[in-house]
């Protein structure tokens, strides 16, 4: 992002209004926004040029070309390390990185290879997104990120493969109910998992902390810009990282809820039509496109449900930062998404 560019002069953070949840909405939607992977790397330099010379003070006021820079740059690079994320686990690539194994899952009668194949692949992926857009000021050893991947993947095996086997026994319910369940089983499984793969992937946050610092008053944003004032962590706080961790694996809950249970629902009403039983070819490119449609619309809303750069009361945190807080008493940090 923005921040880790050259220059004591801070953007605006959005065009929008990030206290309210609309706002979120239509930042996020920026960011996730998959125009922005057709940038080149000549068109990222010129954004960070673009950047830069605002933050040095070289350009005086925020101009629509300035926003579409930070628009690509908040889409690309990590806020934490300055580095463009990895192409496919960028946010704006994750409709796209999901369809495909979304897909997978949700296609009707897998058996338990199948099953188990697209699971092993669904937290491969979760792994790799979670891991490339965490808070970087804690990291990772491999040791750490190979025991998370086996559990999160044992975990979502073995979900999807008890609900499997339990939804067919249930013999009280009606055939078409326990058909409407057996659909709903991936949803369980990615649901459940992919909490327990942000928790796990992100866990060494909780154990050590994440970076806070004191939100800062107009007068001191004044300072920063002219350089007079540069802005230090007050430290690493194991609240502030168990608050950031818990809120981004239930805004994974959030996602997946309307894209695992949605089109699956949708597409057992359409295959009682006589459009699809006469045309059964199109039930996958049908599903495809319910896929599609909802993780597009349902990946800001969800995404929005917090904010990514978060102000709590410095009260709310360790004894250590009491008393330290910035504007109001509060501080501030980077979630992750």
């Amino acid at each position: 992002m923005t921040s880790s560019l050259p220059g004591n002069r801070d953007l605006p953070v959005s065009q929008y209004d990030l206290s309210t949840y609309w706002g979120r909405v239509r930042h996020s939607a920026d960011i996730s926004d998959p125009r922005t992977l057709l940038t080149s790397s000549a068109g990222l330099e010129n954004a960070k040029r673009l950047v830069t010379a605002y933050k040095q003070g070289k350009v005086q006021a925020m101009t629509p070309e300035l926003w579409k820079a930070k628009k690509i740059i908040d889409s690309t690079i990590h806020p934490d390390t300055g580095q463009p994320v990895f192409l496919p686990f960028r946010m704006s690539c994750f409709v796209l990185s999901n369809l495909v194994v979304t897909a997978g899952m949700l296609t009707p009668g897998l058996g338990t290879a199948g099953t188990l194949g697209w699971q092993v692949t669904n937290q491969s992926l979760n792994v790799a997104i979670n891991f490339s857009n965490a808070n970087k000021s804690t990291p990772l050893s491999t040791q750490t990120i190979i025991k998370s991947y086996c559990l999160a993947v044992s975990a979502s095996c073995g979900v999807a493969l008890g609900l499997n086997a339990l939804v067919p026994r249930l013999k009280r319910l009606s055939p078409n109910t326990r058909m409407v369940l057996g659909r709903l089983v991936p949803f369980a499984a990615v649901a459940s998992a992919g909490a327990l793969n942000v928790f796990l992937m992100r866990g060494e946050e909780i154990r050590r902390g994440i970076d806070v610092f004191p939100v800062l008053t107009d007068d001191e944003k004044r300072k920063v810009d002219t350089g007079d004032l540069k802005v230090e962590s007050l430290g690493k706080s194991k609240k502030a990282a168990t608050l950031a961790v818990g809120e981004t694996a239930l805004s994974r809950v959030l996602n997946s809820t309307p894209i695992m249970v949605l089109p699956p629902l949708i597409l057992v009403r359409l295959q009682r039509t006589e459009w699809l039983k006469q045309r059964p070819r199109m039930t996958t490119p049908v599903n495809l496109g319910l896929i599609l449609t909802t993780s597009i619309f349902a990946l800001p809303l969800a995404l929005a449900a917090f904010p990514q750069r978060q102000a709590v009361s410095a009260q709310s945190l360790e004894l250590e930062f009491h008393e330290r807080g910035g504007k109001d008493g509060l501080v501030e940090f980077n979630r992750g998404i």
